[in-house]
């Protein structure tokens, strides 16, 4: 039980990053607060996503997605990626990443296991 328990925390506590960081990416300059003017950089998009490992070594991970936009998405690990799970060929992920020009590098991928998988839980 204490399994299904900590993954369902892990998870949750995922969402929560996925939403908040949202939020705060979305804030804008209050009527109050002149706008400050930055030099141009290239835009940067954070996204998640989840679906099956193809491939993974040392800097690449390599996703298939299904349903509205099924495909492979090839994505760059670093030593900064944060990796939670036995992420490996056949595992089932979800990958928040940022999109900077063409190339999406991955901030964080967490293996889901699967229901046929998990182990059952003891009933008192």
């Amino acid at each position: 039980m204490g399994n299904g328990i900590t993954r369902a925390l892990r998870v949750g506590a995922l969402s929560a990053v996925l939403l908040t960081g949202g939020a705060a990416a979305s804030r804008t300059n209050s009527p109050d607060t002149p706008a400050q003017s930055h030099p141009a950089t290239p835009a940067v998009s954070n996204h998640a996503l989840s679906g099956v490992v193809k491939s993974v070594d040392a800097t690449t991970l390599v996703v298939t997605r299904a349903g509205k936009s099924p495909g492979e998405i090839t994505f760059v690990l670093s030593p900064s990626t944060h990796r939670d799970g036995a992420i490996g060929v056949g595992a089932t992920v979800q990958v928040r990443f940022r999109t900077e020009r063409d190339t999406h590098v991955a901030t964080a991928v967490l293996a889901i296991a699967s229901k046929r998988h998990a182990a059952p839980e003891k009933t008192p």
